[in-house]
């Protein structure tokens, strides 16, 4: 069971730096539990230190489709992101992310990366025009199919978002920790920018009068994450992390 009060992390991709900030943030603000949503290690940045710290705060946490994507790189290669990952953790460090449930529910909370249906499916987005924008409520609704819960947490745009379902649940995706902007061809070619490199969480509240959110963004040394992901051969990468944006 969560606490009244407690953290929403989703899609660390491996940047501690910016892991480290948005624990060191919530700590300051007196909050000493989180959740994860998933996409954890995947990038090119530092996948084995991020499992290391994760595994040793035992977070709830859920896999997303970069776990799983990860995890086949044993099978055959993956994309860059899941390939660097998955060839700089230990065994140990996979058999963590391989043991992680696809999403889950505590209590009155229901834990999703993307949709209940697919990791791969954008819960609160829809693709229009090589961008990501809000989807209507019917087409969440649709996606989002029966639910006991009265908040549900999801991630996988990257994009913070807040929806109230009519006569329904609360739905919160919390922003990525570790990478602000990215492009990706699932779906359709399309571009996912946050305009800013802060690292991106949340803080949830159970009041009587319902659930109260705070969408919180944090200064970190993403000049430091850039060049690592320079030094590994990423630009892309690079530029997405120093600038929010997708060039």
């Amino acid at each position: 069971m969560l606490p009244d009060r407690f953290a929403v992390l989703s899609d660390i991709h491996g940047n501690l730096p910016a892991l480290q900030a948005v624990l060191a943030d919530m700590r300051g603000r007196g909050v000493s539990q989180a959740v994860n949503l998933g996409d954890i290690l995947s990038g090119p940045l530092w996948p084995a230190e991020t499992a290391e710290l994760l595994m040793g705060l035992k977070l709830p946490s859920i896999a997303g489709n970069h776990e799983r994507q990860l995890l086949a790189c044993a099978d055959r290669p993956g994309g860059p992101s899941d390939q660097y990952a998955y060839e700089h953790t230990t065994a140990t460090q996979r058999a963590w992310l391989a043991a992680l449930p696809p999403g889950g529910q505590l209590g009155e909370v229901q834990l999703t990366h993307g949709s209940p249906q697919s990791d791969l499916q954008y819960l609160l987005d829809d693709i229009v025009a090589a961008n990501l924008v809000p989807a209507s409520p019917q087409t969440v609704a649709a996606r989002l199919g029966p639910t006991a819960a009265t908040l549900v947490l999801c991630g996988h745009s990257h994009l913070p978002r807040l929806l109230q379902l009519p006569d329904g649940p609360l739905l919160l995706n919390p922003g990525s920790v570790g990478l602000p902007a990215y492009d990706d061809s699932d779906g359709g070619y399309h571009r996912v920018q946050t305009g800013a490199p802060h690292a991106s969480y949340a803080i949830v509240e159970r009041l009587a009068t319902g659930w109260q959110l705070q969408l919180l963004r944090v200064q970190y040394n993403w000049q430091a994450a850039a060049a690592q992901a320079a030094r590994n051969g990423r630009p892309d990468w690079a530029q997405w992390l120093q600038s929010g944006v997708v060039a």
